[in-house]
């Protein structure tokens, strides 16, 4: 069994993704007056920026792209760190800020969202080195504080809500709930990051690490991913009531 997931990694988080994109895409028209339509767009983009991400698997000898052997773009840390590590970060925070309704919130995740952009590219600048062979734990923890920050203030406004009783039907508490234990489970395993940074001609440092990471990525993405979908097809009936000033 663990073979056949290491096996068919690529294809099984590729296929999640891709299943969350179409369903978001066939369902978009519950979702035209409502936020969740950039969520969606969101989905397909990710999708397609992390189907570019597995080039790294045809970076070997023989195979299509053996050429990038000993570049600073044999692995793809880089192209991670700003689609991923970044840009979903600031996607996800202006998110948050569209659906909040406290202005307090709204203000504080706008400002945090700046302040992380300009810190992040302020950080990879100074160490643009490193951006080619290794992920930034000072990024992805910032990120990972905006998320749970985003989450947090979502679930304040439903308790304090009379929606409360219906949580179940928004759309917003799945993404929430989702994110705040993707990045809950996912942020720890960033310290150990340094076991799988790269260097020229050690394409494997940590062989043991590599494959616990996976299998974690793997499950917490399978659950992420999922969970998206089921919500896309669960919520669309109430997403249809909703115009575009409904935030929940």
């Amino acid at each position: 069994m663990g073979g056949f997931l290491l096996r068919n990694y690529v294809w099984l988080i590729s296929g999640v993704e891709l299943l969350a994109a179409l369903t978001g895409l066939l369902v978009l028209k519950y979702y035209r007056h409502t936020y969740t339509r950039y969520f969606i767009y969101f989905l397909v983009c990710i999708a397609i920026c992390d189907f570019i991400g597995f080039y790294t698997w045809l970076v070997e000898p023989d195979k299509i792209f053996s050429f990038l052997i000993g570049t600073l773009i044999e692995k793809n840390y880089w192209w991670s760190t700003l689609y991923w590590s970044i840009g979903a970060i600031v996607f996800y925070t202006f998110y948050f800020e569209k659906i909040l309704q406290t202005h307090v919130f709204k203000v504080t995740l706008k400002v945090s969202n700046i302040i992380f952009l300009i810190f992040a590219f302020i950080y990879i600048g100074l160490n643009f080195d490193a951006y080619f062979s290794r992920f930034f734990p000072s990024i992805k923890v910032f990120g990972a504080v905006l998320i749970m920050l985003c989450s947090i203030f979502y679930f304040i406004e439903l308790l304090n809500s009379d929606k409360l009783l219906n949580f179940y039907k928004f759309i917003n508490f799945y993404i929430s709930f989702v994110l705040f234990i993707w990045w809950l489970v996912i942020t720890p395993i960033v310290f150990y990051d340094g076991y799988s940074a790269y260097e020229i001609g050690v394409p494997i440092k940590d062989r043991a690490y590599i494959i616990l990471r996976r299998y974690i990525y793997l499950f917490v993405n399978l659950f992420m991913y999922l969970t998206f979908t089921f919500a896309f097809i669960w919520c669309r009936q109430e997403a249809k009531k909703s115009k575009i000033t409904d935030k929940h």
